[in-house]
């Protein structure tokens, strides 16, 4: 599959180094086409640097990985207005919170659904937002597999979304639709809130045994 990244920051790169591992070609670009090149360079000849219109309209999948902040410059640049992803899978694994206090900037909606907004005819899934993107590399051999929580409205999307999650090595879960976005972006600054308390996030969670079929 050719991936797409949208974005040139830690979180792209190692995504892209991810995939690339799993065999699938990735094209990489943001703001900054400099850094694009260097991740391209970087990782060998299936990762590729490319603009980021050429990024939309050439991958079969796009992923989001930029900060809340530079999310509609990047959305500008690739010219989701205008279509350039209409009916591919986008993955947004954007966090829009505050460090500080742990809530979300946006004071209703969520950033999945302005997404879904300004990328015309495109199918928005929020996912690979909780785990750093360095931690996909390195995965833990005595640990699970790290479920991937996810939402979205496109069964097809999610499907895709979905196995791209399984190259990298996660189990994903599907929690609903784009209605249950918010819910999925507060964790995160739950998470934060509990780290900055000297707290392990694994440990504030209920441990649930399912029964076996």
């Amino acid at each position: 599959m050719r991936i797409g990244i949208l974005g040139t920051g830690v979180m792209a790169s190692a995504l892209a180094e991810a995939w690339m591992r799993s065999g699938h070609h990735v094209l990489v670009g943001g703001r900054s086409q400099d850094k694009a090149r260097a991740i391209a360079e970087r990782l060998g000849d299936t990762v590729e640097a490319a603009d980021p219109v050429q990024v939309a309209r050439a991958s079969d999948a796009v992923v989001l990985a930029v900060a809340w902040e530079g999310l509609d410059q990047a959305l500008a640049l690739a010219e989701a207005d205008e279509g350039s992803l209409a009916g591919k899978a986008v993955i947004d694994c954007t966090n829009a919170v505050d460090y500080a206090s742990g809530l979300l900037k946006p004071p209703t909606g969520s950033v999945v659904q302005h997404v879904a907004k300004q990328a015309v005819g495109s199918r928005v899934v929020k996912a690979l937002h909780l785990f750093a993107g360095t931690s996909w590399l390195a995965p833990t051999p005595d640990q699970p597999r790290r479920t991937v929580a996810m939402c979205g409205n496109d069964k097809a999307a999610l499907d895709i979304v979905g196995e791209l999650i399984r190259d990298l090595g996660g189990v994903p879960a599907v929690i609903g639709g784009l209605e249950h976005a918010r819910q999925l972006e507060e964790v995160a600054g739950f998470v934060m809130r509990l780290v900055a308390t000297g707290h392990n996030p694994v440990t504030a969670v209920p441990v649930v045994d399912r029964p076996q079929d």
